[in-house]
């Protein structure tokens, strides 16, 4: 087990937060790693330290030999106008049927393929970004957030993709199920330690709290013997005939110690409005059509959301989920048909158009408390801001100078202060961290209003939805099952689909399988010499790939060459021995494509 990246007494800080402080880790070539800590805690500075691109202050990184790190780049690497296959082949350098081959993989084909890449929705171009990736053969991932903005099946491939890969990776994540399901080890950066975990993020988190309660017990129990040991000494020392006494309880005293209890920050605690609890039918749809002038994203809606209800709404990117929402908070208008909100709804929304049209002139402390509720005090609007990470001088600053993200989480705090008795809620996990949205689904599972929502983070979905509705194909209805069903029969959809692409779908090719009336012996006969002929395809389609590999790197050298030859002659025979490689390679290439056709 060879030590890829090795971390020594590594220093950072920015201004007077300390990022890194005497941090130390080892990652090896074959454990994948779920890299977890607050928000603003220096998960991204570490991984930049690791990259090159920062530099410590003091300690140091240490590189083996044999490290290729692959980045998941979360900038726009594409060039206008250029095909998803255009940019592989620019970034990798590969021919163009080794790039299409890992495009496969990630379900990249057709229209998304050959397109236009910058076309593409965000989750789709992560797809691209991460068969470029793989192109370049890394033997250690380093992925930040990889599955924001992502959906379901596109988060269950990037699963298998990495289930897959048997080499090492470093992945930051608040998405527990994603790191439950793809990392091994845990490794957490808190108050500038690194601290490995050899087991998945459940058991460490876990752990966690369970030391951390041990350690409160422990120091509970050490304070009360100080106070006891203190009682007595004040009262023995003066006393000629215990004085020996006391002095001999002093020295316990000062062996005894309280364990420092590791905290980023004070324990999360996020509530949701105050308001009082609805029977009957929050929402109704009847023959509503949704989209935009010119494009109908679905149409004949006839739907019902319930007073209490917690409707997660689902279904891959780019089918019409937020067309959805908007249409439900009048941002958009329908189409066709009606949609109506009960009596005395209040509609709370969360959403991108939301948080980019917050007045620039207020305080993070101004802003929340011109939105919060009249019976709201000035502790509980500081309680609020501290949850959502704006604490000491962060809640007077001004909204203009705000990030993106810290914009987002300025309006959930400002909508959970609120009164709204429907929450509409567009992705609300991004931008939290792992014990944030934790917290945040604990407040919505109190929540005595109702929530309609959608998220990319399946364990929040799992713990808030109470009934789920499903966008697919043209179509809006209530999906018959809760969360857990629906994310089995997507996993099931995939595999299948992974199945069908790599001959193994669950029994012999329809060739091999035996016509009505032959004998079952006979037809398991023809299953093996299919399988047989089968396993020869594929050891000859592995064979002529190395050709074509070692052909394509020879080209590449001799063109190199050529480009700085300056005698005619050897001119001449480079050029020859081009064409004749060339030649080749069409000629393997041609029996490559033969082959995989026959699969």
């Amino acid at each position: 087990m060879a030590v890829l990246i090795q971390v020594r007494d590594a220093h950072k800080r920015f201004g007077d937060q300390v990022l890194l402080d005497a941090a130390e880790v080892s990652l090896v070539d074959d454990v994948k790693v779920g890299f977890i800590g607050r928000n603003g805690a220096g998960k991204s500075t570490f991984l930049r330290a690791i990259m090159g691109t920062e530099e410590l202050e003091t300690g140091e990184v240490i590189h083996h030999p044999t490290l290729r790190i692959g980045y998941l780049r979360q900038h726009d690497p594409f060039q206008d106008g250029e095909s998803a296959m255009d940019f592989l082949i620019r970034d990798s350098q590969q021919p163009d049927w080794r790039c299409g081959e890992v495009a496969g993989q990630f379900e990249i084909k057709g229209a998304y393929l050959d397109g236009p890449v910058k076309a593409l929705s965000g989750g789709w171009q992560t797809r691209v970004k991460l068969a470029a990736l793989l192109l370049h053969d890394p033997n250690f991932l380093m992925l930040d957030e990889p599955t924001n903005f992502l959906d379901l099946r596109t988060q269950i491939l990037l699963e298998h993709f990495l289930r897959d890969f048997n080499k090492a990776a470093l992945i930051v994540s608040h998405d527990r199920a994603f790191l439950k399901a793809t990392c091994s080890q845990t490794l957490e950066l808190s108050r500038g330690k690194l601290t490995m975990y050899p087991g998945k993020i459940d058991s460490f988190l876990e752990y966690r709290d369970e030391r951390r309660e041990h350690d409160r017990r422990v120091n509970a129990t050490v304070i009360a013997k100080q106070k006891q040991l203190q009682k007595f000494i004040d009262k023995n020392r003066a006393n000629a005939s215990t004085a020996s006494q006391a002095r001999s309880k002093a020295k316990q005293l000062e062996r005894l110690q309280t364990t420092e209890i590791q905290v980023d920050e004070p324990t999360v605690h996020i509530r949701a409005p105050r308001v009082d609890a609805k029977n009957g039918t929050a929402m109704r749809c009847e023959g509503l059509a949704i989209g935009y002038p010119g494009h109908r994203v679905a149409d004949n809606i006839q739907l019902e959301i319930e007073h209490g209800q917690r409707a997660a709404i689902v279904g891959d990117n780019g089918q019409g989920k937020t067309t959805l929402l908007r249409t439900l908070v009048y941002s958009l208008d329908p189409l066709e048909g009606t949609m109506k909100w009960g009596h005395n709804i209040e509609l709370g929304t969360y959403a991108q158009h939301v948080y980019t049209s917050l007045d620039e002139r207020q305080t993070v402390l101004e802003h929340l408390e011109y939105v919060s509720d009249s019976d709201t005090t000035r502790q509980d609007v500081l309680a609020m801001a501290g949850a959502l990470l704006f604490r000491d001088e962060h809640i007077n600053k001004k909204v203009k100078v705000l990030s993106g993200g810290e914009r987002a989480r300025l309006c959930m705090a400002g909508l959970l202060l609120g009164t709204a008795n429907v929450l509409i809620l567009d992705e609300p996990g991004n931008h939290l961290d792992v014990e944030t949205v934790e917290a945040l689904a604990d407040a919505l599972q109190h929540y005595k209003g109702t929530v309609v929502f959608t998220s990319h983070d399946r364990h929040f979905m799992g713990q808030v939805a109470t009934n789920v509705i499903e966008v697919r194909d043209g179509s809006v209805k209530n999906y018959h099952g809760d969360y857990d069903t629906y994310l089995l029969s997507v996993e099931e959809q995939i595999n299948e689909g992974e199945r069908e692409r790599s001959g193994k779908g669950g029994g012999p090719p329809q060739a091999a399988k035996s016509s009505a009336g032959k004998s079952s012996k006979a037809s398991a006969t023809d299953y093996r010499q299919t399988q047989r002929d089968q396993r020869k395809i594929e050891k000859e389609i592995k064979n002529l790939e190395k050709k074509i590999a070692s052909l394509d790197d020879e080209k590449k050298a001799i063109n190199a060459k050529l480009l700085t030859e300056t005698d005619a002659k050897e001119a001449v025979r480079l050029h020859e021995e081009v064409t004749s490689i060339t030649e080749k390679l069409s000629e393997i290439e041609e029996r490559w494509m033969e082959l995989n056709s026959e699969e």
